[in-house]
C-alpha cells in the first residue's frame, strides 16, 4: 500500500499518524533523488521539517536544541552527491556565519568555535518517501583540538535523537578534499543564500 493511500485511509477514519513508523516520512514520486528541485522539495521540506527537529531534539545533544535559530546558509534543502545523496540543508552559528556565507574559495579559515549543522533527508524512491536522516555537526576546535582533522570535529545525531557513532577520518577523508576552502563543503550555488 503506498504512503499517501495509508494518509489518505487514516485520515478518514479520524486516526492520527503521530508516533507510527510513518511519522518520518513525507511522500514524493521521484526516480532519482538528483532531479528533486524547486517546488518538489519545498513541499518534502514542509512536510518534514517539524519531524526532523522532534526526532533530533528526542536526545540531548546541544546542537540540535539550538540550531535552527542559526543563519541558514541556503533556501531549501539540495541533493548534493556528500552524505549518502541525501537532501542537505545547512545552517550556521554565529561564530561561523560570516566566513562560512561568503562561500569562498580559496584562503578559508574558519574560527575556533565555528559550528555547522547539516540536517539530511534521505530520498527512499523505491518507497516513494522522503524519510529524516541524521544531523550531521561540524564543530571547529580550538588549536591543536583535532590535529588530524585541521581542528574540526565531526558527529551526528540519529532521527530518533541517539548519538550517531562517527568515525574521525572517515569523515575528515572527505572534507580535506575541499583543503583551501577551510575543508567546509557548501551548499549548491543555486540554492545558497545571498549575502
Amino acid at each position: 500500500m503506498k504512503f499517501r493511500t495509508i494518509l489518505a485511509a487514516a485520515a478518514i477514519a479520524g486516526v492520527s499518524m503521530t508516533g507510527s513508523a510513518f511519522a518520518a516520512d513525507c511522500a514524493t514520486d521521484v526516480e532519482d533523488a538528483f532531479d528533486l528541485e524547486g517546488a518538489a522539495m519545498d513541499e518534502i521540506y514542509a512536510c518534514i521539517k517539524d519531524k526532523l527537529i522532534e526526532g533530533y531534539q528526542k536526545g540531548d545533544n546541544e546542537v540540535a536544541a539550538v540550531y535552527r535559530d542559526w543563519a541558514p546558509t541556503q533556501i531549501r534543502p539540495a541533493v548534493a552527491g556528500p552524505h549518502g545523496n541525501r537532501a542537505l540543508n545547512t545552517f550556521a552559528n554565529d561564530i561561523a556565519a560570516e566566513q562560512y556565507l561568503k562561500f569562498e574559495e580559496e584562503g578559508v579559515v574558519m574560527p575556533a568555535g565555528s559550528v555547522l549543522a547539516k540536517e539530511s533527508i534521505r530520498i527512499n524512491t523505491k518507497k516513494n518517501i522522503a524519510q529524516s536522516g541524521p544531523l550531521f555537526i561540524m564543530t571547529k576546535g580550538e588549536a591543536g583540538a583535532a590535529p588530524d582533522a585541521n581542528d574540526w570535529i565531526y558527529s551526528a545525531v540519529q532521527p530518533n535523537g541517539k548519538p550517531m557513532k562517527i568515525k574521525q577520518s572517515f569523515c575528515h577523508n572527505c572534507h580535506s578534499g575541499f583543503a583551501d576552502q577551510g575543508d567546509l563543503g557548501y551548499p549548491l550555488e543555486d540554492v545558497r543564500v545571498s549575502n
